[in-house]
């Protein structure tokens, strides 16, 4: 399937048209970090804290990183083997980029771990140049089979109303309808802030997504 297309029918959209207020922090979580950006558990304790909760689908989405991936899948693949049920790891990334001129940040999921296309993002810091751009950003995620969601929207200097329309103009595939902005200690999402996300990113067609954004101990929390 061509690249320009494959991303229309990821085997991820299911699971991100379903996404609603409560499914974080015990159903799904497409936003958390390990030690190796700035979180601070290893991959395997981090799937752990998956277990406990009883997640169904999680991706971790280290800053400019997958090195957590492959240890976390052969973490799971021997508790799978051991009789545990565990949930459906998808690759993730968060890569900062530049938005309407505003320095956003983009989570990847679901894209092929170790594709070229994605090297300019795997050096643990923000790229340069045109690969800076949301743009090329987009192009980059879906040639390597992967999905490009606009992380916490409510968080930048520019208004969400505005960052969305034009991450939606480019042709993202979602946004984090979901999150914290009050970073309590329990996660929770914000009331009426992550309501009108929500409501935009429905308007303009695009997926919801949620997350933690662990970067403590617990991915019941950021």
């Amino acid at each position: 399937m061509p690249p320009d297309t494959q991303h229309r029918s990821h085997p991820l959209r299911p699971v991100l048209e379903q996404v609603h207020p409560a499914s974080c922090p015990n159903e799904l979580n497409f936003h958390c970090h390990t030690i190796y950006s700035d979180g601070s558990l290893r991959p395997e304790q981090l799937g752990a804290e998956a277990l406990r909760l009883g997640l169904q689908h999680l991706a971790v989405t280290d800053h400019h990183s997958t090195a957590a991936y492959q240890p976390l899948q052969a973490w799971f693949e021997q508790r799978r083997r051991d009789g545990q049920s565990v949930p459906t790891l998808w690759s993730g990334i968060e890569i900062s980029c530049l938005l309407e001129g505003c320095l956003v940040h983009v989570l990847g999921l679901g894209f092929q771990v170790g594709d070229p296309a994605l090297a300019p993002y795997m050096g643990g810091e923000a790229a340069v140049g045109a690969a800076l751009q949301a743009s090329e950003v987009l192009q980059r995620l879906h040639g390597a089979g992967g999905l490009a969601l606009l992380a916490h929207p409510g968080r930048y200097r520019l208004p969400f109303q505005r960052l969305l329309t034009a991450a939606a103009s480019l042709g993202f595939d979602g946004a984090e309808a979901y999150y914290d902005y009050s970073m309590q200690g329990s996660w929770t999402p914000t009331p009426v802030v992550c309501d009108a996300i929500a409501a935009q990113i429905t308007a303009h067609g695009l997926l919801r997504s949620c997350g933690t954004d662990t970067h403590g101990l617990e991915l019941c929390g950021r």
